[in-house]
């Protein structure tokens, strides 16, 4: 076979099979083989088949089977599908084609009567009907949807399908735009599925959410949300006889069947139950081979808001492409458009409902915890805007063994745009990252983060000065040194690079002359001595006089190493919001209250582990630093050590060196900045025969790392069914006006009497949701 192309057999006039499995079968008919290449164009695919089979090519329906998938059919309908055809059986010996002509489907149309009445499926009057209407065109099995002209109700008697239900064939169905909102699940969406073509991954389960008399449910929404995917997978449809919040009894639509069930609630479990169910259909549905079944609007928003809280960004195309891949449920793309709209109304509710939740949550979270900090921030319309959590086996490790130093940023969230997550980390003492608080905000700006710092200054107690790493923008500069007065405030590495890089961008520099500054100005906030400072700064200088003023007006006593009064142990940036957002699934950004959770898990996960791994350790200091002082002592070795005390000694290699092993220094600074012995150190040790380790600091010893994960996280329980708490105030996210210019509004003065438009989205007059400003 030519490298390329694919032999197909083309078979036409045979019937589809369904098996048992759910899986599709072709019987009957004639077939031919031919070779297809990659660049052969459909319309010249069609041409041969029609020659062949000696059929019109206008009605030609081309389908096939992906490899290892024998339960959906893929249409082949452009070029573009048949290069994908030939590409995903490339490494198959043959592949099938099922060919078929279309039926106009205006020849079995019937339009509802404008009456109001539902159009409900009667399956067990109309399953011969059916099938003799699916096996006539050219026995190829064909998906019927209601059409989206006719007017739906929940509400209504049935009517018999074969005389009032419009069918659309799947071909075809694409084509045909609907303009109806799907946001009124009052309306119901007919939708019927074959079988066979309805067999997914997700539907399997679906048979066993209504079981036996005796079940028990939440509430009455949650049964009815049962039974819909109940029958859904059945393929039955159902009416109801009663339908309130206190009972439910629903009935199989065709009058002889005498499936039916009957739940109602319980004041003493607090549950609704199922009490008599007849679980008999004798109207030849129930069993999921045939029948249609029933998806309401309501039904849909549902699925698609369970898409949307495991990825938020999922686009229109995207769940029309999940929903018929799980589902066998075709929306053309304003269907999705609706459907994610009215997903996105219920999970701003649910928002609403979970930030009832935070309080509660808060509570339990001191209760299982003690010792630990929350605090929820509302602003004067009762609607929370922060959240600050620090947990006590935080608070007890950077106390007892982390290195007076803390690292703020924002850690960013894939997929939650209500709340910005700020954070504060240690180093434990082997160079991990260790969480001490974290705050959810309604914004980034200079107010939160001076109330961030006020709420973790309250937490972090300590007599220790802190030294604080972050970056200089949202007001940090000012807000650091006035809510930690005697702490050192280091200004981020990484940030101001960013910042010097986008300088450059201002002025037309070489590629070259912009590395060279970069690096020189990495060197500069890299390097110890105040000399090499000067030298990286003179570099930058003979570059752009320019680029070396706006350097020193950053002021380097933040961010140089020489300069420098704090100690930051050589760590130059916050390198907390890789860890940290890693830790967090998108599908955990869904709600405030999942988000605390899954940080509270994941911070509990991580201190039990570090806290069993170090029980192992055998050294005196912690595996990573260890590596790093075995690193400094051969390159030691090669220096000459003079004696000018019994605690000061000359160091001689490249340059001359002066350590005091009394105070811990060398003339290079790297001693006192690092904590660590320097090689100019080590070479005096071994000269005097003292060893190195009782010259570290005991943040880095193995003691130390094991006190800083010695306090365990204790779970909170029922942290996925926290109840709402009850009261009038409510506690909404808060949502930003949207970004851009404010649009002018130009008045008309020919137009003496305008009806005013109301915003969906804030209730208001006067503006649409498209030029809403409001703040929720």
């Amino acid at each position: 076979m030519v490298e390329g192309t694919v032999i197909a057999v083309c078979q036409f006039g045979g019937d589809f099979v369904s098996n048992d499995d759910g899986t599709i079968s072709y019987s009957g008919g004639e077939a031919h083989a031919i070779d297809i290449s990659r660049d052969m164009k459909f319309d010249d695919l069609k041409s041969e088949l029609t020659s062949m089979f000696n059929i019109d090519s206008s009605p030609l329906s081309i389908k096939y089977f992906l490899p290892g998938n024998q339960r959906t059919l893929i249409t082949i309908s452009s070029d573009k599908d048949l290069r994908r055809m030939v590409d995903f059986n490339m490494g198959s010996i043959t592949t099938d084609l099922y060919i078929s002509s279309k039926v106009d489907s205006r020849a079995h149309r019937n339009i509802a009567a404008d009456s109001g009445t539902s159009i409900v499926d009667k399956v067990g009057a109309v399953c011969s009907v059916r099938s003799e209407r699916l096996t006539a065109v050219n026995g190829s099995s064909k998906r019927i949807v209601a059409a989206d002209s006719v007017t739906l109700s929940a509400s209504s008697p049935t009517v018999d399908i074969v005389e009032q239900q419009r069918f659309v064939t799947d071909d075809n169905i694409e084509d045909r735009a609907t303009h109806r909102s799907l946001a009124d699940s009052s309306t119901p969406i007919i939708i019927a599925v074959d079988a066979a073509e309805n067999a997914g991954p997700q539907s399997a389960p679906w048979d066993c959410v209504i079981t036996e008399v005796g079940q028990e449910f939440d509430n009455v929404k949650a049964f009815r949300d049962e039974l819909c995917k109940y029958a859904f997978v059945k393929g039955f449809a159902y009416k109801y006889i009663k339908n309130d919040n206190v009972r439910v009894t629903v009935k199989c639509t065709v009058e002889t069947c005498p499936w039916r069930i009957h739940a109602s609630g319980s004041a003493r479990k607090q549950k609704f139950i199922i009490k008599k169910f007849n679980n008999v259909h004798t109207c030849g549905a129930g069993s999921g081979d045939d029948g249609h079944q029933r998806a309401t609007r309501h039904w849909l928003a549902r699925i698609v808001k369970e898409k949307l809280l495991d990825n938020p960004q999922s686009k229109p195309r995207d769940i029309a492409r999940d929903i018929y891949r799980d589902y066998g449920i075709n929306l053309n793309y304003t269907q999705a458009w609706h459907a994610k709209e009215a997903a996105q109304k219920e999970l701003h509710f649910l928002h609403e409902e979970v930030c009832n939740q935070l309080p509660r949550l808060c509570k339990k979270i001191m209760e299982a915890n003690p010792g630990s900090i929350t605090t929820l921030a509302a602003s004067v319309d009762s609607k929370v805007r922060r959240v600050f959590v620090s947990l006590h086996a935080s608070l007890h490790g950077f106390e007892h063994g982390c290195r007076p130093l803390l690292f703020l940023d924002r850690i960013p969230l894939k997929a939650n745009n209500q709340w910005k997550l700020l954070g504060a980390a240690a180093m434990d003492g082997d160079d991990g990252i260790f969480p001490v608080a974290f705050a959810a905000v309604e914004a980034e700006t200079h107010n939160s983060w001076h109330w961030f710092l006020v709420q973790l200054k309250h937490a972090v107690s300590t007599s220790r000065n802190i030294t604080i790493v972050s970056c200089r923008q949202k007001g940090l500069d000012e807000s650091v040194p006035r809510v930690f007065e005697d702490s050192f405030h280091a200004y981020s590495l990484f940030h101001l690079i960013e910042e010097l890089k986008a300088e450059l961008k201002k002025s037309s520099y070489s590629e070259q002359d912009k590395r060279a500054i970069v690096n020189n100005f990495k060197s500069a906030a890299q390097t110890y001595v105040v000399d090499d400072f000067n030298t990286c700064i003179d570099r930058i200088k003979n570059i752009s006089t320019d680029v070396a003023e706006w350097v020193m007006s950053t002021k380097p006593e933040h961010w140089s190493n020489s300069l420098f009064r704090g100690s930051r142990y050589d760590h130059l940036s916050p390198n907390i919001v890789e860890s940290l957002s890693r830790w967090i699934a998108v599908k955990d950004e869904s709600t405030i209250v999942q988000l605390i959770g899954a940080l509270h898990a994941k911070i509990k996960d991580v201190l039990d582990s570090r806290r069993q791994t170090s029980s192992t350790w055998a050294g005196t200091l912690t595996p990573s630093i260890e590596q790093k002082l075995q690193k400094e002592i051969p390159k030691a070795r090669m220096l000459l050590v003079v004696c000018s005390s019994d605690s000061v000694f000359e160091v001689h290699g490249s340059s001359i060196n002066v350590v005091n092993i009394a105070s811990w220094e060398c003339t290079c600074q790297r001693w006192q900045l690092m904590g660590l012995p320097c090689l100019h150190a080590i070479a005096v040790f071994n000269r005097v025969g003292r060893s190195a380790y009782d010259y570290c600091s005991r943040y880095f010893r193995c003691e130390s790392y094991r006190l800083t994960y010695s306090a365990s996280i204790n779970p909170v329980p029922d942290i996925e069914s926290i109840s709402s708490v009850a009261g009038a105030n409510s506690y909404p996210p808060h949502t930003q006006r949207p970004p851009g210019r404010r649009k002018r509004k130009r008045i008309n003065p020919r137009k003496t009497s305008i009806r005013p438009l109301h915003c969906s989205r804030c209730k208001e007059a006067g503006h649409n949701k498209a030029t809403c400003e409001a703040q929720l």
